[in-house]
């Protein structure tokens, strides 16, 4: 889900708390080490999310908010904020080439550069997390 959270919309808000879950509260956000990721510079993005980048010529950089059930990607055209909304069970993480990571949700991706160990231990916490909060799932099925 590709939202426009630039304003204090309670609608939006809704959405995104029942698809991804509320933000943290802050003793979890200590205890997890923080919750947001470094700037990342966008190499690459789906059809969508290109139309709204191109729109300025600022640089393309993004940060990834994790949230218990899933993560939030934002980023800025204009003068306006988007967030790619993305539960885990729909969360696609994969590591391209040596410095490059790739984050898709259905027909959505962005591509992010991964130059500095920070941005990798980032993406670490994101799949443990994401594999910590599949676990209980399994369980219930048995």
């Amino acid at each position: 889900m590709l939202l426009n959270i630039s304003y204090n919309n309670q609608e939006n808000k809704e959405k995104i708390n029942k698809e991804v879950g509320a933000p943290f509260p802050l003793i979890e956000r200590i205890k997890l080490k923080g919750t947001g990721s470094p700037k990342l510079l966008i190499t690459s993005t789906s059809i969508e999310i290109h139309n709204l980048l191109i729109l300025d010529s600022n640089t393309n950089i993004c940060n990834i908010e994790l949230r218990p059930k899933g993560i939030m990607v934002m980023f800025r055209a204009l003068l306006e904020t988007y967030a790619l909304v993305i539960p885990y069970y729909k969360l696609n993480l994969y590591k391209g080439k040596a410095e490059e990571y790739s984050v898709y949700k259905d027909q959505y991706f962005i591509k992010v550069k991964a130059d500095s160990p920070a941005i990798h231990k980032f993406m670490m916490k994101i799949l443990g997390y994401k594999a910590d909060t599949a676990l209980p799932q399994i369980e219930d099925i048995r």
